[in-house]
Parts: C-alpha cells; structure tokens; sequence
C-alpha cells in the first residue's frame, strides 16, 4: 500500500468531469486510510455510467472492496467525495442511499422462507400486503425462481441462493447494485452459469451494477468496463477487449491473462511504431511508448499471438528463432516453453495440430505481429 504524503486537498489530478445525467456513481479524490499514514485508497477518481456493468478487479488487498464499502456506506472515505446519482453520499448510512447489495455468503435468514428473505427490505421500507407479495413474485420470476418462494435457503442449491440474494437486493428498485465476491463459494461450472445469468438480467433491466472479484476471467466475461485496481490506485479502466489486447502497464499486463514481459531497450521508431533491441541484438517492431530509451522498458507478448513461422503468418513483422525447452498438450493447444533472444523464457501457445510433431530440444521458428508486441514501463 502507499504512504500518505499528500497534503489534504492538494492531490496530483483533477477528477474526471462526466455527463451528469449519464453518470451513476461519481468517486471525486477520494482517499481512504485506517491507520492516518497508510492509503487504502488513494485518489480514485471514478465515474460510474447509468445502466452500466463496472467491475472493480484486482489482487487481495489492492483496495477494491473497500472501495465498494465506501459506496455502500459500510465505510466512510478519509476525505473526497462521492455522488450517486449526482448527491453526496458519502456522510449517509447505508440504508439511505437506495442500494442493493449482494454479499459472498449471500447472508440469507435461515429461519425465513425465500418469499420472507426477498420481502425483507420491502417491509424494512414500509411495503407491506398485496404489494409487498407482488414486487417478491416479479423479483423470484425475474431469477427464475418461481414457485420456490415458500422454501427455506437451506433447501436450495448453492446457486438458488444466490439468485435468492439477487431478487432481494432487486426487490425495491434500488438505484444500483453492488455485489462483493458473490460467486466465490460456487463450484466452477455453476459458477460461470451464474455468470451468464446476472449478466443477462442485468442487461433485461438495465440496472446499474458495480461488481468486485478477484478472477480475471469472470471480470472478463461479464463487464462492460473493468477497473484494475493496485495498491489503493486505478491502473487501468478499459472495456474487456481494450484491457486484454492493449494493457497500459506492466502490472496490468502480467494480472490479465498469461504473459510473457521480457526485458529490452528502445533502438527506435519506424512508420510511428517502436522499435526494440532484444537481449541478443535481435530487433523487434512494437507497438506503445517511444522516445528515449529508458531502462525499465518491457515489452509484453501474449503466448497466444505467438505463432509457427508459416504462410498464415507471412506478413508478419517479427521473426523469432527459440529453442523449445518443454511441450504441454492441452487438448486443443499445445503450450511450448521456448529459450529465445540469448537466454529470456518464452512461453508460446498454437494449435495442437500444429504444435503436435514439436519436441524438446529442436530449433524452431517463430513470428509474431507488431500490433501484438506492446512496449510498457513500470
């Protein structure tokens, strides 16, 4: 985490301005310490949109959840402001800021049927009779629990309860809806169902969701944008696809998917794209920064978008000469661990047709495409 050295109110960038009426949730300088000298959190400025999926991501202790907390009003910041739906929230306890919330263990009543759990912040809000039954059927319906309303949640699967959670946290109408780890207890196959499933009633309803986790993967699958978050600070904020192919730093290169980060120096620039010497002289044409050289240049290649020097890659800029160390078979890829440019492991993945005459110890050729090759620092 980082040490507090700001003064109070002087902080390095100015928060983001956004459309008011397109904006949900707003994060102005907002900081976060429990001790007075570390930062939790430190200057996050964060606009979420109306009708949006933002997942905050990142390692344990990276500050994302006690960003949710701030929201949600379990936590209150050290200084900064937040706004949803364009009021300061940040002094109002959270049964006042009209969300929903969704924990990992879903903290459902066991003593209460699943109607009773669903209807319970209707009753805490004084909606009661016909009415309180009508908005727990439609919000059962909408998680496809229908009919199970007189069960007890120790009578439902793992992810029946979850949507039993869902429908209560969307029972009243809140104007979002925050769910911290929510699928962590599921096994894996149930896991990535629910996936799809709170996507897609969030879609239906366009509801606005802000969602922490720590797998890249469900992050990937379900967001609209994604928040990387590290020791207390935004590192990247990007749509899925701009996040994978185009990572804005190391650290975001190496926590999203797999990576190979090699060391290299910048010789150049040619037709606007960089050009980097390799450990071994070799040179390569990058995507990315460019301008002097520096010594805490890398540059980023995903084992994916390496691939066997063939006709298919024929116009492709770089060209790799590797030594393969070991093969793995993965079904319907086969992963090579390659020693190329002098001494750097690299790893490779390429179809298993292709990668399935492959032995350790033989010398084969590689190529790869500027526009996958990205030159970071930090």
């Amino acid at each position: 985490m980082n040490t507090m050295t700001l003064e109070r109110g002087r902080l390095d960038e100015a928060p983001p301005t956004a459309d008011a009426a397109e904006t949900m949730v707003a994060f102005e300088r907002v900081q976060k310490t429990y001790d007075g000298r570390t930062l939790v959190v430190e200057d996050l400025n964060l606009a979420v949109r109306r009708g949006e999926f933002l997942t905050m991501l990142g390692p344990s202790g990276s500050g994302k959840t006690t960003t949710l907390m701030m929201l949600g009003g379990f936590e209150q910041p050290t200084s900064g402001r937040i706004l949803l739906g364009g009021q300061a929230v940040e002094r109002l306890p959270p049964e006042r800021r009209d969300i929903g919330f969704v924990f990992q263990n879903y903290a459902l009543f066991p003593h209460m049927t699943v109607a009773e759990n669903v209807g319970f912040p209707l009753r805490y809000r004084g909606v009661r009779g016909a009415a309180a039954r009508r908005r727990v059927e439609e919000a059962l319906a909408m998680v496809k629990l229908t009919g199970l309303g007189e069960r007890r949640p120790a009578q439902l699967s793992g992810g029946q309860q979850q949507r039993v959670a869902l429908a209560r946290a969307m029972v009243f109408n809140p104007k979002l809806i925050l769910m911290d780890e929510p699928l962590g207890a599921l096994d894996k196959q149930l896991r990535e169902h629910m996936q799809v499933e709170i996507r897609k009633i969030q879609q239906r309803l366009g509801i606005t969701m802000v969602y922490v986790t720590h797998d890249q993967s469900e992050a990937l699958t379900m967001s609209d944008r994604i928040a990387v978050f590290h020791e207390g600070r935004i590192q990247q904020l990007s749509d899925p696809v701009a996040l994978y192919d185009r990572p804005e730093n190391r650290f975001v290169a190496d926590f999203i998917g797999d990576n190979n980060t090699l060391s290299c120096e910048l010789a150049g620039t040619e037709n606007g794209r960089s050009v980097v010497r390799m450990p071994d002289g070799t040179r390569l044409l990058a995507t990315g920064p460019s301008g002097q050289a520096r010594s805490d240049l890398t540059v980023s290649l995903r084992p994916e978008r390496i691939g066997l020097d063939s006709p298919d890659r024929k116009n492709a800029e770089n060209r790799i000469a590797a030594r393969v160390l070991d093969r793995t078979f993965l079904g319907d890829r086969v992963r090579l661990t390659l020693e190329a440019f002098g001494s750097e492991r690299l790893v490779a993945s390429v179809p298993a047709a292709e990668g399935a005459a492959i032995l350790p110890g033989s010398r084969i050729a590689m190529a790869c495409f500027a526009a996958d090759c990205r030159t970071l620092t930090r």
